[in-house]
């Protein structure tokens, strides 16, 4: 039977990420993709002018009405919040639907390479660590990761040269872990090791008591859904059985062939990544 799993997260028409980028690649990898979205938006709010549609209002008619047919699910992954008030609505979404097999997947998005996106708020930030809280697993990029913990990330990257780096990282997050999260992958981490000539994207996966480190090479900059992406495919891949971290790296070694042709092809950065023709890495 079909696994299903539903997406909470915005819908923006253009710029290829958020349910744009996780229902191709929940569909590809055999997993039906029920959306949810907290927000319609002509585009992505990278662009320099974007219309925001606010769906707090609505997530409740979801829950109503999916309610009514009995719906069942295998996971719950949520993305992008328009509001800290939708928080309160997604845990009631939860209680709800969530059964003893149902994974909760959450992907704080809040921030990147130190900045706060235009929707984040000190409040959202306080609805956002609830929510982690229910998580099985969570994907918090390494701003995302610090404002969950309450850490500093000007004083952490300051320690970007120094061996101890990853553990440093590896040691925020552990509160998280001691909390009750069943995983915690932080994404999008720049660092250089020793041997390496120039620096790499690094994601942990931390599970179990175990850290499992994953590295790809640095393509072009910062592009539009990436972190959508990957979490999506680390969704679908948990939801079919597999371990957190053989998903994580199916989605670094899906990902890191898209950013090849994206930067071969100068997509600006804003459109998103050319994913569509590596989706079949995935089946």
């Amino acid at each position: 039977m079909v696994k299903r799993v539903a997406v909470i997260n915005d819908l923006s028409g253009l710029g290829k990420c958020s349910l744009t980028a996780a229902i191709p690649v929940l569909s590809v990898m055999g997993v039906q993709a029920c959306p949810v979205p907290t927000a319609v938006l002509t585009n992505q709010t990278g662009y320099d002018s974007y219309y925001c549609d606010d769906y707090t209002d609505k997530i409740d008619y979801y829950t109503e009405e999916w309610q009514k047919r009995g719906l069942t699910l295998d996971g719950i992954y949520t993305g992008f919040l328009g509001s800290a008030a939708q928080v309160a609505k997604i845990l009631h979404f939860i209680e709800v639907f969530r059964r003893e097999n149902t994974l909760l997947f959450v992907d704080p998005v809040m921030g990147d390479m130190g900045n706060v996106y235009d929707t984040y708020t000190p409040e959202l930030a306080r609805q956002m660590q609830k929510l982690v809280q229910h998580a099985d697993v969570i994907t918090p990029n390494l701003t995302e990761c610090c404002i969950l913990t309450g850490t500093d990330y000007k004083h952490l990257t300051s320690h970007q040269g120094s061996a101890d780096y990853l553990q440093m990282i590896r040691r925020m997050a552990q509160p998280l872990l001691d909390s009750g999260i069943g995983t915690v992958i932080i994404t999008g981490i720049i660092y250089q090791a020793s041997l390496d000539p120039a620096p790499k994207y690094y994601n942990l996966v931390l599970s179990g008591g175990d850290c499992h480190i994953l590295s790809s090479a640095m393509h072009g900059g910062s592009y539009s859904g990436t972190g959508d992406l990957l979490a999506s495919v680390v969704c679908a891949g948990m939801v079919r059985g597999e371990s957190p971290e053989c998903a994580a790296k199916r989605a670094v070694d899906f990902l890191e062939k898209a950013l090849i042709e994206t930067v071969r092809e100068e997509i600006p950065r804003n459109d998103g990544i050319n994913f569509e023709p590596y989706l079949s890495m995935l089946l």
